[in-house]
């Protein structure tokens, strides 16, 4: 690409897609461009096509899509979907596959390839994410990781590039990697103007926050399971590794390799993300201080507490509570009064 022309990103549509994911970057862009412009210096912009094999197209909620043909692009975006039930995923994935030779055959081309959230599923389709680096949803990490065992699968990262392949994690990550491509094509600055007005968050590194634990499928089988419900029933109590492996009627070497079998972590790790849970809810619900709340659920030193809620999320006791807190004021619905 000539330095004089613009880029020339694509977003491939297919049945089924997320009709936002196929706008939403295209969108961030368009404003991109408007900011540079009226900053004085405008760059040559971006070229904005919607792509695909398919003469028609009907995105999620029955939306009609406007297709072209595909195309060379600079960038290929490939935007989400909703996995079906983990038995219909093969089939679901199969009738997808005009749209993973495009990926393939895109990529083999130089062209760098971009998913969003899900859409990774059809990149490791394609073969792209195979000893790569790699994001997704984290609502369906785990599926994808026992499905792509040779993928390195980065569950908290918000985007990951390797080699040219970038796969982004849900949803409104698609803005964390389009911001990230306007710095690139248009500076710093205009990222951030474009970012406030979009109000899009510009600061974030890491999706480990938001993720929802209730909301994963749980991993296991009965033994693990019952380790879990014993760890946390009492999620407070000193780790007594001999003193479970007793209760269980195994060896401790059983216990953990039989938990590491079935749940693919150690018992004491299970526990940390357990009381990380419970104090993420605690600090969003209550006026606990952190010292409280890390006692509550097991620590006895709150700086231990803070390095180890630290790792699991991404952000400090305080900071968490200062962004998730809910607040329980008297403002009403989005409707009238």
């Amino acid at each position: 690409m000539s330095p004089s022309s613009p880029l020339r990103v694509g977003v491939l549509a297919f049945p089924g897609c997320f009709a936002s994911e196929v706008y939403g970057v295209p969108d961030l862009l368009a404003m991109a461009s408007h900011v540079s412009a009226a900053n004085g210096t405008p760059r040559p912009g971006y070229e904005i096509s919607v792509v695909s094999p398919r003469l028609r197209v009907i995105a999620s909620g029955g939306s009609s899509l406007d297709v072209r043909a595909v195309r060379p692009v600079d960038v290929l975006i490939v935007p989400g979907f909703e996995p079906p039930p983990a038995g219909g995923l093969d089939a679901a994935l199969a009738a997808l596959a005009p749209e993973t030779a495009v990926i393939r055959a895109q990529a083999a081309s130089g062209t760098a390839v971009v998913s969003i959230c899900v859409g990774a599923y059809l990149l490791a389709e394609a073969g792209l994410l195979a000893g790569r680096r790699a994001t997704t949803s984290w609502l369906y990490a785990d599926r994808f990781a026992r499905r792509y065992t040779d993928v390195r699968l980065l569950r908290e990262s918000l985007f990951v590039t390797d080699r040219g392949v970038t796969t982004t994690a849900a949803f409104s990550a698609m803005y964390d990697f389009a911001l990230q491509l306007i710095r690139q094509h248009d500076g710093p600055g205009v990222a951030r103007s474009t970012a406030r007005i979009a109000l899009v968050d510009d600061a974030r590194s890491t999706q480990a926050p938001y993720v929802e634990p209730a909301l994963v499928p749980t991993a296991g089988g009965d033994f693990s399971l019952g380790v879990k419900r014993r760890l946390d029933r009492d999620i407070a109590a000193r780790y007594d590794l001999s003193g479970l492996a007793r209760e269980f009627h195994v060896s401790t070497r059983t216990l953990l390799r039989r938990f590491g079998d079935e749940a693919g972590e150690s018992p004491l790790t299970y526990l940390h993300k357990a009381r990380v849970r419970r104090a993420r809810h605690l600090l969003e619900t209550t006026d606990r201080t952190v010292a409280a709340i890390a006692a509550e659920v097991g620590y006895r030193d709150a700086g231990t507490f803070g390095g180890i809620f630290t790792r699991h999320t991404g952000q400090r006791p305080r900071e968490y509570r200062a962004r998730f807190r809910r607040r329980h004021d008297r403002r009403g619905g989005v409707g009238p009064a």
